[in-house]
């Protein structure tokens, strides 16, 4: 009998420590994502206008293009991007990256027609990934809670103040032909998803928590620039 209670005692300890690593990850997510209900709702929207809309435009945009010319757009977008990125260099004190941003700004541009050609990384200057939600996380401002924006997708508190001042580093507030400003924003949201469609493979499971989880961790690895504890 004694040794039968000391294994019931045993596997009641198992499951005690069973049970709270189960709890873990669910207490985490209840801290990331305290307003989960609103936003499964904004995701399920985000997602059937995707399915009807945005996704098959994207594949009939990548079934007719070129490869050549897909990835040259491709690179004149990275190129007006890399404004964003060495501005939020700058911001962060990283004056190393803010010199291989510039020196990518002006070889792209001038050699590389517009950005068309990404010369630059031929160079041996890889490109940078910096943003103003990154920057308030690098002078400490934490992530907030979790949150899913109409039309826009994962994001977090921080990460959507972020997305105003970066508006203003695009060309698109400057550019006064509104026909030229629309089809050259819709082109740059078409080939941007269309560079997602073979992601979507990896998503197994609850596909809103695959992609919530995979948005924070991003976001973690990017703004700690890979510096970031290995959980297990």
């Amino acid at each position: 009998m004694r040794k039968f209670g000391t294994r019931c005692l045993g596997l009641f300890n198992v499951a005690l420590v069973a049970a709270a690593a189960l709890a873990v990850p669910v207490l985490q997510a209840a801290e990331e994502d305290p307003w989960e209900g609103v936003n499964r709702v904004v995701f399920r929207f985000n997602d059937t206008l995707d399915t009807y809309t945005l996704k098959p435009l994207a594949q009939g945009y990548q079934k007719v293009t070129p490869t050549f010319l897909e990835d040259g757009i491709s690179n004149v977008f990275r190129n007006l991007d890399d404004v964003v990125v060495l501005t939020n260099d700058l911001l962060q004190g990283k004056v190393h990256d803010a010199g291989v941003d510039t020196s990518r700004i002006l070889f792209n541009t001038t050699f590389g027609v517009l950005g068309f050609f990404d010369v630059a990384t031929r160079m041996g200057l890889a490109k940078n990934d910096e943003d103003f939600g990154q920057t308030l996380g690098v002078w400490g401002l934490g992530n907030g809670p979790y949150v899913v924006l109409p039309l826009l997708g994962p994001s977090t508190v921080r990460d959507t103040a972020g997305l105003v001042p970066d508006a203003f580093l695009k060309p698109y507030p400057y550019m006064d032909h509104v026909p030229s400003r629309n089809v050259t924003r819709g082109v740059d949201v078409v080939d941007t998803r269309a560079g997602l469609l073979s992601a979507e493979k990896m998503i197994t499971g609850d596909k809103y928590v695959f992609i919530r989880n995979a948005y924070l961790q991003n976001r973690e690895f990017r703004t700690l620039d890979g510096q970031v504890e290995d959980d297990f």
